[in-house]
């Protein structure tokens, strides 16, 4: 694994070499450290962490600070790992000065790029951002933000949704993206748009042809008790982390923990003279009316 540091033209260089491409969210220090040492190619600060993090039902209630929060402490841990900022629902919409202004303070605080949901509807200000020299990442398919419009379902089950999920992503390409999410779509669409694009495509729920794979850190590794069905989970953490409290719980209530070698001594002649100072303190603490 090289030590060199990811970036965009990276992903694409990937894409043109045959390689997959490895991406996962973190929100924390710890997080991304592990995402980091383990070789990903790249971290996305999502606005995943909403749910995951903040216990809220969608993401839209994420703020501009939630992420940028967030995305100070992983960018703290991740030296070789390109760092995506998710820009949260509203954050880019409005307009093409506001979009660039956002993104622009998300770069500002050590981001490597930023991601964007949508298709040819937000082409002017992906534009805007890229020609102010912000490296923006696509997200085509369902895309969360627009869930109350749209619906949470599987994009591309029809001939005419695949065209449009298509259509969004080639937008995306010549509006300047270096790559592009695809999620919670057929297989069969995300192979036709793999094949068409020069950027890659990053799958999450949408089968085996893309570019490369993207999960959320609390799925992947099991802290999520109700993922997605497209989710492998690939470690119990759930479980791991309760029976780690449970027994600290435990050992607390029986007495059993603290053991001497997780506390600190006394030298016994400093031990002494402290409680003979301390006895002194009281006699005098009684004998005062």
């Amino acid at each position: 694994m090289s030590k060199d540091k990811v970036t965009p033209y990276h992903f694409i260089k990937l894409k043109k070499e045959g390689k997959k491409i490895v991406m996962v969210t973190a929100y924390e220090y710890v997080q991304a450290k592990l995402a980091d040492e383990a070789g990903v190619d790249g971290i996305l600060v999502g606005d995943s962490l909403g749910m995951v993090v903040m216990g809220y039902k969608s993401t839209i209630p994420v703020t501009f600070q939630d992420v940028a929060h967030h995305l100070k402490a992983v960018v703290s841990a991740s030296p070789r790992a390109l760092v995506v900022a998710d820009m949260p629902f509203l954050t880019y919409e409005v307009s093409r000065e506001e979009a660039v202004r956002n993104a622009g303070k998300y770069i500002k605080l050590g981001a490597d790029a930023v991601k964007v949901e949508g298709g040819v509807e937000i082409v002017d200000r992906v534009e805007a951002m890229v020609k102010a020299g912000i490296p923006v990442m696509g997200h085509v398919g369902l895309n969360p933000q627009r869930y109350l419009v749209l619906g949470m379902r599987v994009r591309g089950k029809t001939a005419e949704d695949g065209v449009r999920v298509y259509e969004d992503s080639k937008a995306l390409e010549e509006a300047g993206v270096f790559s592009i999410v695809i999620e919670f779509t057929t297989s069969e669409v995300a192979a036709e748009v793999t094949k068409a694009l020069k950027v890659p495509t990053i799958c999450i729920g949408a089968g085996p042809y893309c570019d490369g794979q993207i999960l959320v850190f609390h799925d992947l590794v099991g802290l999520n008790t109700s993922p997605p069905p497209f989710v492998k989970k690939y470690a119990e953490g759930y479980e791991v982390f309760k029976n780690a409290l449970k027994s600290y719980a435990d050992e607390v209530r029986t007495g059993s923990f603290p053991e001497e070698r997780h506390y600190f001594r006394m030298h016994p002649d400093e031990l002494s003279k402290l409680l003979d100072i301390l006895s002194k303190k009281r006699s005098s603490s009684r004998s005062t009316p």
